[in-house]
């Protein structure tokens, strides 16, 4: 009975695979929260600084990611992530190494945080892409939904303990916890045999690196089951990147800021676990393209909230309401996204599509988050803030005027 109900339980390779993730993932919640608050309450940066920092995360994206989505198809996926988890446990024990040695300063953290972006690449491109060797192809969608689950319940409950957490030992020894936890995911990994072997380019076949990279990218923006999503997930992430920015910086301003930015940011982790726990019956009933244009209004409805609220009891309610439905909608929208593209896309160029969606859409990070700084520094929060979501607006109604409404998953 139990068998039949979790069949993903049958699959110990993809068991240990999520483990893994989950582990990673709790642990992430301790750098995400730790960093911007030792550049904003640490080294008093301004909001730009700030944004100029989130952008650091992200840079290597456009930067090296069409060249890592090719370098990930001519290689197995296993062992790119077991070295890329090692490397970047390493990169992440300078910060409380510098800490120590009073040595922690902004262009270090700035750094570090270009460090770990550029071997998150790597990751991120192996891992999108390893789902589907663990794994059959009908269970793909509830494979992704769990990983979702899994990464919200560690926002959810690792955002606030990691505030609290650090308000205990401090920033730099709280990126130490992390920094294990990446190790611990490197010996799980170790452990994941793939269901089917792993499909890679030959060596022995030749190596064409621009036509390569071009087949990647006529497959993400001329294919029309992929070029609306792709675009206006762009202009998604460039308003997020935004709002991000400006959200962190205006919470952190409040009376004991650290701790309720853990928690609103922890009731996105709550949401993001309801909607993923929902997504596989929400796009069996609503289809892959009302499913994601639904979620896609959803995100500028929830931030309107942030500009409405202030550093009152009611006011971070608001947050914490306007934090949960920004969850929900990531977590039903992920999973359906994701198994939608791996589902049509062909083996051999999951590594470059992987890496061409993901790198493009963290390059628009790099616009919106110093963005949001330079308009919150210069015109005010609230302008900003409402900038943001003027952008969220524009990205939901052009997804949802376009021919993308029609997408649904291959029989």
């Amino acid at each position: 009975m139990g068998r039949r109900r979790y069949p993903l339980l049958e699959h110990p390779g993809y068991v240990r695979f999520w483990t893994a993730d989950a582990v990673s993932m709790a642990g992430s919640a301790f750098t995400a929260l730790a960093v911007p608050i030792i550049a904003k309450l640490t080294l008093h940066v301004s909001t730009t600084e700030l944004g100029i920092l989130r952008a650091a995360a992200w840079l290597p994206y456009p930067l090296l990611g069409l060249l890592v989505g090719v370098y990930v198809d001519r290689h197995r996926r296993r062992p790119l992530l077991i070295g890329s988890d090692f490397a970047r446990a390493a990169v992440l024990g300078i910060l409380p190494l510098a800490a120590a040695l009073d040595a922690l300063t902004y262009p270090l953290l700035v750094c570090v945080t270009l460090a770990f972006g550029s071997l998150s690449i790597v990751y991120d491109a192996a891992h999108q892409s390893f789902p589907p060797v663990l794994v059959p192809k009908p269970l793909l969608t509830a494979a992704y939904a769990r990983l979702e689950q899994s990464a919200a319940v560690a926002q959810s409950a690792g955002t606030p303990l990691a505030g609290v957490i650090i308000g205990i030992i401090g920033a730099p020894l709280a990126i130490l916890l992390d920094a294990i936890s990446y190790l611990v995911s490197a010996v799980l990994l170790s452990t994941v045999r793939p269901l089917e072997p792993e499909v890679a380019l030959g060596k022995d076949q030749p190596r064409h690196l621009r036509r390569e990279i071009r087949e990647g990218l006529n497959w993400v923006y001329r294919n029309p089951a992929f070029g609306p999503v792709t675009l206006t997930s762009h202009l998604w992430f460039i308003g997020q990147g935004l709002l991000t920015t400006v959200y962190l910086a205006y919470v952190l301003g409040f009376d004991h800021g650290a701790v309720v930015l853990g928690i609103t940011l922890g009731f996105t982790g709550i949401g993001s676990v309801l909607g993923a726990g929902a997504s596989s019956w929400y796009g069996r009933r609503f289809g892959v393209g009302p499913g994601i244009i639904v979620c896609r209004w959803l995100s500028p409805l929830a931030y309107l909230t942030v500009p409405l609220a202030g550093d009152s009891l009611g006011g971070i309610a608001l947050l914490c309401a306007g934090q949960l439905l920004f969850g929900i909608s990531l977590g039903l929208d992920g999973p359906i996204e994701m198994a939608y593209r791996q589902s049509i896309t062909p083996s051999g160029l999951l590594g470059r599509m992987n890496a061409t969606t993901r790198s493009l859409n963290r390059a628009m990070i790099v616009i919106g988050a110093p963005l949001g700084g330079i308009l919150a520094d210069h015109y005010g929060i609230h302008l900003a803030l409402w900038t943001g979501v003027a952008i969220m607006v524009v990205q939901a109604l052009w997804l949802n005027l376009s021919r993308f409404r029609h997408a649904r998953l291959p029989d």
